[in-house]
């Protein structure tokens, strides 16, 4: 019998390498769609979900807090946990929990049972960076690599809009149950993809796990996350807690330093905590997403709905002027992104990124006295295309490059709780200017404008930080 024939393309792959390509990329991006519809489909449902349970909106808010300070603890563990024990096993397993936690919410009858569900779909928190390892592990060239990262990761920005308003039809018409359920058979769908469509890989050089590592980690960053949630209460905060939970949180980090040290196979080597591509990549992640994640899905969408000092518009009107726009421009901006980081360089496309989302939201503060469905619309697809179609491509491309070959899961963790953490931090810090900021008149923006400015003076914070990044040689098509 002949052996099977392999036609090679231009681009040096062959045929069947190109099939496989396709195939993994098709059960990568079931997986974050999965992620993705947990993360907010869930959102234009949270009204029929105060009803049903006859809840307050601080106790739904308090359910969503729980999925997403989950995400951001599982996601500073699993991606290393992948390398030891294998990430197809690690990804399956993460999205068959997170289907779990789906039928739990679906099934749950009440507030404290909905809270343990989101909880375990939380375990999915680091589903994009793994996709990302598993496919660097199988596309190695520059260009098509930053292509398809583009991708996978623009789909974490938001389906195109469509989760969110797929979700507010399920729960107008069907109850909020439906939503659970929809995510419960997507997820269900990914995990049979990924077990059966992928290669299993994993870190030649990582054979155990530093678990004592893992839980200083995870309660240093767990108590710094609930510390900002509870400074976004701002006047209802109880400071006194929050003082004791940042103290809880820098000494399990001075342990877990201590503990690295001295630990033949550490979660994280201390010297590549002190390296720039580490700490320089964190930091500007962490300065991005407070500069601009609560202006987008924050202000801007409520200053959309005041009906004093903006447009008095509906939420359901707003999210189509602000948000799906939003969302819409990240999604077709993130492909090119990806090819033009490889090709351009990474840190070149990141500064121009943060460069438009500073522009995008400029042009809101310049026009915000007599705003408009235009400026908002334009707005959000500059901020869309700058951020969500750029930098956020850039910034978790360059978690997956500039991780060691050592430890690959090490850093896509760590700059994924990076932006968790920054999300909290955007919401604390941004509204707590707004609030300061309040005026006497109503009819005035002036609250807006200042939590503006501050998102603005951060993001030109992240700016300077962005030239610390080194430069991923490797990952970066080079001239002849």
């Amino acid at each position: 019998m002949s052996a099977p024939t392999t036609v090679n393309r231009p681009d040096g792959t062959s045929g069947r390498r190109a099939t496989r390509v396709g195939v993994l990329m098709a059960a990568l991006l079931a997986a974050c769609f999965a992620f993705q519809l947990n993360a907010s489909m869930l959102s234009p449902a949270l009204r029929n979900i105060e009803e049903s349970f006859g809840a307050s909106s601080a106790e739904i808010g308090l359910t969503q807090t729980a999925f997403f300070t989950s995400a951001a603890l599982f996601s500073l563990f699993l991606p290393r946990l992948g390398d030891v024990i294998g990430r197809r096993r690690v990804l399956a397993g993460m999205l068959a929990l997170m289907a779990v936690g789906c039928v739990v919410a679906a099934l749950a009858p009440s507030v404290p049972v909905l809270f343990v569900g989101r909880v375990i779909q939380g375990v999915s928190g680091p589903v994009v960076p793994l996709c990302l390892i598993m496919l660097r592990q199988e596309v190695t060239e520059p260009k098509k690599y930053g292509t398809l990262l583009g991708v996978i990761t623009a789909v974490n920005g938001g389906i195109a809009g469509v989760d969110a308003l797929a979700g507010g039809y399920l729960a107008d018409n069907h109850g909020f149950r439906s939503v659970f359920w929809t995510m419960a058979v997507v997820s269900v769908l990914a995990t049979v993809m990924v077990a059966t469509l992928t290669r299993e890989t994993k870190a030649p050089a990582a054979h155990r796990m530093d678990w004592p590592g893992v839980a200083l980690l995870v309660v240093s960053v767990g108590t710094l996350l609930t510390a900002l949630n509870e400074a976004g209460k701002l006047g209802d905060a109880n400071w006194l807690l929050i003082a004791g939970l940042v103290v809880v949180g820098a000494v399990a980090f001075a342990l877990f330093w201590r503990t690295e040290d001295r630990s033949p196979h550490p979660l994280v080597a201390t010297r590549h905590l002190k390296q720039r591509s580490t700490w320089a990549t964190l930091l500007t992640t962490l300065l991005t997403m407070t500069g601009v994640f609560a202006v987008m899905n924050g202000l801007i969408p409520a200053l959309a709905q005041d009906g004093n000092a903006g447009l008095g518009m509906g939420a359901e009107q707003s999210a189509w002027w602000t948000l799906t726009p939003y969302a819409l421009a990240g999604l077709a901006m993130g492909p090119l992104a990806g090819r033009l980081a490889a090709t351009h360089g990474y840190g070149r496309i990141l500064r121009l990124g943060l460069v438009g989302a500073v522009a995008g939201v400029l042009l809101m503060i310049l026009t915000i006295g007599s705003p408009s469905r235009a400026t908002l619309l334009l707005t959000s697809v500059l901020v869309g295309i700058a951020y969500a179609g750029v930098a956020n491509i850039v910034l978790n491309g360059l978690g997956i490059v500039l991780s060691p070959k050592e430890n690959p899961g090490f850093l896509p963790g760590l700059n994924a709780g990076a932006f968790n953490l920054g999300a909290g931090l955007s919401f604390a810090l941004l509204y707590a200017v707004k609030t300061a900021a309040l005026p006497d008149d109503p009819t005035s923006p002036a609250d807006y404008t200042a939590g503006m400015i501050a998102g603005v003076v951060i993001l030109a914070a992240a700016f300077v930080t962005s030239f610390m990044i080194p430069k991923p040689v490797e990952a970066e098509a080079q001239e002849d």
